[in-house]
């Protein structure tokens, strides 16, 4: 008998609460027992999450500055930490088919051998899959920025406005150009400025010297801007650049993380190459049919951020690393002895090799052949890097 009440006050709640009467009132406890029960729907909770609001305890803890977000110290684990203010991300999940599981492995390889210290653990990942070659032609739409948990820079998303893209062609991912935000349109010019790109400007360029530079300049306004690729051959020197490829056809390599940057320096006069300066201050010679993205890549303040606690650090999948000074003998070249000591030997890595700013690439004839090849101007070391040469 108590059964029989239990079910039939719990089958009238839930048709007080479907049907949107307040629990409390006459007329809900006053219903009739063959009161037809409303079908369960779905989007109930969808609805109630779709309206909260943020919780005050996070508003409390929460001081943003200018640039960065940080926390009151109510913990430990909260007292240092620093993130980066990014409020034009989107908040929602990747789209489902651009991505694919990432599968670890913690840093061994096929034999099951550890060729990759220090990783291990992490949360559950999905790879986005980002467009490196850009081939499609055409204006495409930026309908977002996102953040993407398996790199530092951020990934914006595109809607291909070709008709006549179907399927995988009709969405992609790219790398995130600094100042780029959803409605914006980036376009490819991988295969070449198309002919009715700019009106007139073949007429213009054949008739006199200031036509030509005018045409010129109208060309340069409309495809110099950020997140559109063009051949290095079409950039003109001083124009910053990233994702750059050393293939014609191969995809972007270099100049990929949060806040990097090359920089187109000159261009070989009837020659193959064109010289472009790295992040790292090298000055390199690619191929002139090798393809650039405008612009520096986004999220440069990453590199600024404060983890707060050696937990996030497991989180991201990195684990811990033990001072060589705290091991065994038989287990480090500093190991050992009474108290801390390394015996006045130079920094050493666990194999022996020097670390620690000790050079240990060997460029041009005692390195592997052409290694130095392509290479205009090495970057700067020691005292060179320093400022001191």
């Amino acid at each position: 008998m108590f059964s029989s009440v239990r079910g039939s006050s719990s089958t009238l709640l839930r048709s007080c609460l479907l049907s949107g009467s307040n629990v409390g009132s006459k007329t809900c406890l006053a219903a009739p027992r063959s009161t037809p029960i409303v079908t369960y729907n779905r989007s109930y909770v969808t609805v109630i999450w779709k309206n909260a609001k943020p919780s005050e305890v996070g508003k409390a803890l929460g001081r943003s500055t200018e640039l960065y977000k940080t926390y009151k110290p109510v913990s430990p684990g909260i007292r240092h930490l620093r993130r980066p203010l990014n409020p034009h991300l989107y908040e929602g999940r990747p789209l489902r088919t651009l991505t694919v599981a990432k599968r670890k492995h913690g840093g061994r390889n096929q034999h099951g051998r550890i060729t990759v210290r220090h990783r291990g653990g992490g949360h559950r990942q999905r790879i986005r899959i980002i467009d490196y070659k850009r081939e499609a032609a055409g204006i495409h739409d930026v309908v977002r920025i996102e953040y993407d948990p398996n790199r530092s820079a951020h990934i914006a998303l595109l809607f291909n406005r070709d008709p006549a893209a179907v399927a995988s062609q009709k969405w992609s991912y790219i790398i995130s150009t600094e100042g780029l935000r959803a409605g914006d349109e980036v376009r490819s010019f991988k295969q070449g400025i198309p002919e009715d790109f700019l009106p007139g400007a073949a007429t213009q360029a054949a008739s006199d010297e200031s036509s030509q530079s005018l045409a010129l300049g109208l060309l340069r306004s409309m495809t110099l801007k950020p997140g559109n690729v063009l051949p290095l051959h079409l950039i003109p020197p001083g124009t910053v650049v990233n994702t750059i490829s050393l293939k014609p056809n191969g995809p972007g390599i270099l100049v990929r993380s949060a806040g990097t940057f090359g920089q187109v320096i000159a261009h070989e006069e009837k020659g193959r190459y064109v010289q472009v300066r790295l992040q790292s201050g090298e000055v390199r010679k690619i191929l002139r049919d090798c393809c650039a993205t405008i612009g520096k890549v986004s999220n440069p303040l990453w590199k600024n951020r404060s983890l707060g606690k050696a937990g996030r650090s497991r989180w991201l999948g990195i684990r811990p690393s033990v001072r060589g000074v705290a091991m065994n003998a038989n287990d480090h070249p500093h190991g050992g002895g009474r108290g801390k000591s390394k015996s006045n030997k130079h920094p050493v890595s666990i194999w022996g090799w020097g670390t620690k700013g000790t050079g240990t690439r060997k460029p041009g004839p005692k390195g592997p052949k052409n290694s130095n090849k392509m290479v205009v101007r090495e970057r700067p070391r020691g005292k060179e890097k320093q400022g001191l040469a």
